[in-house]
């Protein structure tokens, strides 16, 4: 049981990428479930989370980042580490990520979400989305324009 438990846990790199009011999620659908995470993935053996979350934004994203600084590091089925990044080239939906060639994974689809919209989805991890939401709200009060 403890080993089966272990290999289900993958430290992860992600990233989170804002625009305005907007934040880019993938949804994901899956045996009749839908619900929302960061594009992201598991960390390749000799790979740094900063280097993982370049890597899978480009495999499933179709874009290229810079990372800004890092966000947060949580603990869900492993170690998770989110980075603000910006995206520098390429084209949102042009991702060619392996699972998204595999039926049986579901579907994966990169998505903008309103921030006001962050209450009514789910989105996973949700401690993750509740730190997002907090960032930006405070950002956007910083800035005069929420609230």
């Amino acid at each position: 049981m403890e080993n089966e438990m272990m290999r289900n846990k993958r430290n992860r790199g992600a990233v989170v990428i804002i625009d305005g009011r907007k934040i880019l999620l993938i949804k994901r659908v899956k045996r009749h479930e839908q619900y929302f995470v960061f594009p992201g993935g598991g960390i390749e053996t000799g790979e740094t989370p900063e280097e993982a979350a370049i890597r899978e934004a480009k495999e499933e994203l179709g874009v290229d980042v810079e990372l800004k600084d890092c966000i947060s590091i949580i603990e869900f089925n492993g170690m998770q580490y989110y980075f603000h990044a910006k995206i520098t080239a390429g084209r949102i939906g042009e991702g060619k990520a392996a699972e998204f060639q595999e039926p049986d994974r579901g579907i994966y689809e990169p998505v903008w979400i309103l921030i006001e919209e962050f209450p009514l989805k789910d989105i996973r991890p949700q401690e993750m989305a509740g730190r997002i939401q907090s960032l930006l709200e405070q950002s956007l009060k910083e800035e005069g324009t929420l609230g």
